[in-house]
C-alpha cells in the first residue's frame, strides 16, 4: 500500500494524536478525582458531625458540678491512704534495719563465737526485739561479746539471762537485744 500523506501531515496527525491522549487521559483523572471527593463527603460529613457532638458532650460534662462525696466514701479513701502510707513507709525502711542490726552484731562478735540464729520481732506491745542465739566457748568470751553489744550505740539494752551462764565451757547462749 502506498502511503499518499506527507510528512508533514504525519507528524501534525501524531502530535494531536498526543494531544488528544493527554487530554483525554487528563479528563479522565479529574472525573475520577471528582467521583472520589463526591463519594468522600458523606463520611466527612458524618464523622465531623459525631466529632462535634461529641465535643458538645464533652463541654456539657466538664460544666456539671461533681457529685459530693459522702460519709462512708471518705471513710474508705481516709482508710486506703493510711494503708498506703503504711506499705510506703514499710518499703522505705524494708531492710535498714535489719542490715543495720546485722552488721552491728556481727562487728561485735568474737571469733570464738558461734552465732546459729537472729531472730527480730516487731510486736505492737512490746516494740522491736532481736534474740541471738549460738554457742560461747567460755563465760568469759560470753560476757566481753554482751559487753561489746552494750557499748554499741545501736541498742538500747541487751538482756543476756543468768541461766546462761549455768555452764562453764561450751555454752548455749540466748541474748536479747532492744534497737535504738
Amino acid at each position: 500500500m502506498i502511503n499518499l500523506i506527507p510528512n508533514q501531515e504525519k507528524k501534525k496527525m501524531i502530535k494531536g494524536f498526543y494531544y488528544r491522549l493527554t487530554i483525554l487521559s487528563l479528563l479522565m483523572l479529574s472525573v475520577s478525582i471528582f467521583i472520589a471527593i463526591l463519594s468522600l463527603m458523606p463520611a466527612y460529613f458524618f464523622s465531623s458531625s459525631r466529632n462535634n457532638i461529641a465535643n458538645q458532650k464533652l463541654e456539657i460534662q466538664k460544666k456539671e458540678l461533681l457529685p459530693l462525696v459522702d460519709q462512708q466514701t471518705s471513710v474508705i479513701i481516709n482508710d486506703i491512704n493510711k494503708k498506703l502510707t503504711l506499705v510506703e513507709k514499710a518499703e522505705k525502711n524494708k531492710y535498714s534495719v535489719s542490715e543495720r542490726v546485722i552488721n552491728a552484731i556481727f562487728l561485735k562478735k568474737i571469733s570464738s563465737i558461734k552465732i546459729t540464729q537472729i531472730t527480730y520481732q516487731n510486736n505492737l506491745l512490746d516494740g522491736k526485739k532481736i534474740n541471738i542465739s549460738g554457742t560461747a566457748p567460755s563465760r568469759e568470751v560470753l560476757l566481753l561479746f554482751r559487753q561489746a553489744l552494750e557499748e554499741d550505740p545501736s541498742f538500747k539494752s541487751v538482756n543476756l539471762p543468768i541461766s546462761n551462764f549455768v555452764k562453764g565451757s561450751d555454752i548455749q547462749f540466748y541474748l536479747s537485744l532492744i534497737p535504738v
